[in-house]
């Protein structure tokens, strides 16, 4: 469904994604690991077309996305950080999003999932971090889309509403979407995913199974596995 072919991406000196190769097949749940400033958002904003790469091409559906913009209403995309017009009322951004997309969405159904019926007629000025990014997952999920993207969605979400999230990426998946998901809690990532990909200084070490990196380092979760890695790259 998605491949990168030779992408990078330079900020002035410094190359953050260095030849990046990689394949994302239909369906399933792919995760984008990596430290801080390995590259992970940069990819996922040259995947949306949000930044532009200096070489190398991107294909959806076996088409190349460089300069085209349509192909994005294929994408649902949580940005990182959430930012909404603080004089709207949460019932206000959700009927203005379906207009701009010209779609009824989904909403009430979401809406109910992570218990924001008391919430619609607040302003977003007024709600928390974590009931915001509860908005932000509602508008996210709202429209029927093939690829899911989620950049670290699960900040700020209480165990109730992380319990949620991970039912609908479970049922996401199983109605044949496909998901990409940055996030730094391993636990998540072994919870729902079923590939991972490593990226450490702008370039891809690992891409497979969980088990398959388990197996690779000698390590018996995650969170190990990923430090072995990249000290491992680090400290070689």
């Amino acid at each position: 469904m998605i491949r990168v072919s030779g992408l990078e991406k330079k900020f002035g000196r410094q190359t953050v994604l260095n030849g990046i190769e990689l394949d994302i097949a239909e369906g399933g749940i792919y995760a984008i690991l990596g430290p801080n400033g390995s590259g992970k958002t940069t990819l996922i904003k040259c995947i949306l077309g949000l930044t532009h790469p200096n070489e190398g091409e991107i294909f959806i559906h076996d088409k190349a996305v460089r300069g085209k913009w349509k192909y994005r209403n294929a994408i649902n995309y949580l940005p990182q950080i959430a930012n909404f017009p603080e004089n709207l009322r949460v019932k206000e951004l959700f009927s203005m999003i379906k207009d701009i997309r010209q779609s009824p969405g989904r909403d009430e159904r979401l809406i109910e999932i992570f218990n924001l019926e008391p919430y619609l007629n607040k302003k977003l000025s007024t709600l928390s971090g974590g009931t915001v990014q509860k908005v932000n997952l509602v508008l996210t999920f709202m429209f029927d889309s093939p690829i899911v993207i989620l950049d670290e969605p699960t900040s700020g979400l209480d165990p109730l509403a992380m319990l949620k999230l991970k039912e609908l990426i479970r049922q996401e998946r199983a109605a044949g979407k496909t998901l990409i998901i940055t996030t730094h809690i391993m636990q998540f990532v072994e919870e729902v995913s079923d590939r991972i990909v490593y990226l450490l200084e702008g370039k891809i070490y690992y891409s497979g199974s969980v088990q398959g990196l388990l197996e690779k380092t000698q390590q018996q979760d995650l969170e190990h596995a990923i430090a072995h890695i990249t000290k491992q790259e680090l400290y070689a």
